[in-house]
């Protein structure tokens, strides 16, 4: 299927989208077909802090995430070949780590692009895992926020190198960041 002469060189692919947008589970399939290590930057942070997301962002706050999610990120960078990282998905969008991505010759970008619908019927069911949306009460406002917070971090995604429209079956869209890879 995959050429692995092709990817023998050092090389790390990074997706990112909204929350809900399926980096985790597309990043785990990608990971198999390749043979690559899969890597979720919240799963690194909650391992390196050992604490939750959500007891990191009511102990700590917000900004105190973000730094984290920096420098785990920026550390994970440092240590990983032939792996798939999975975003969080403000982490392109704060300091400058998308630009750092970009600039980084040895991984590819792929944008997980999803409707707003589809993310509404997502996060619906998993609102409390959630500290952004755990405080929203219907999902007419779940809708009104994810496009508000999409308005706010579409520019960021739109700079990755690979664009995918996530909204279909996992077995497609891996094909689809296949195709445009290799």
């Amino acid at each position: 299927m995959i050429n692995n002469q092709i990817i023998r060189a050092k090389m790390n692919i990074v997706l990112l989208g909204y929350m809900a947008s399926g980096k985790s589970k597309i990043g785990k399939e990608l990971a198999d077909i390749l043979s690559f290590d899969f890597k979720d930057i919240d799963n690194v942070i909650e391992d390196g802090e050992k604490k939750s997301i959500n007891e990191i962002f009511v102990k700590s706050g917000e900004l105190y995430f973000r730094k984290k999610e920096k420098e785990y990120l920026e550390n994970l960078l440092k240590i990983s070949n032939n792996t798939i990282i999975s975003l969080g998905g403000g982490t392109p969008c704060y300091f400058n780590t998308m630009e750092c991505l970009l600039a980084n010759k040895n991984l590819t970008t792929v944008y997980l692009n999803v409707k707003i619908p589809v993310l509404v019927e997502r996060l619906k069911i998993e609102k409390s895992k959630r500290p952004l949306i755990s405080h929203i009460k219907t999902d007419e406002l779940l809708a009104e926020f994810i496009g508000m917070h999409l308005f706010e971090r579409v520019h960021f995604y739109n700079k990755a190198s690979v664009k995918v429209n996530a909204n279909g079956s996992s077995k497609d869209i891996v094909q689809d960041i296949l195709l445009q890879l290799f």
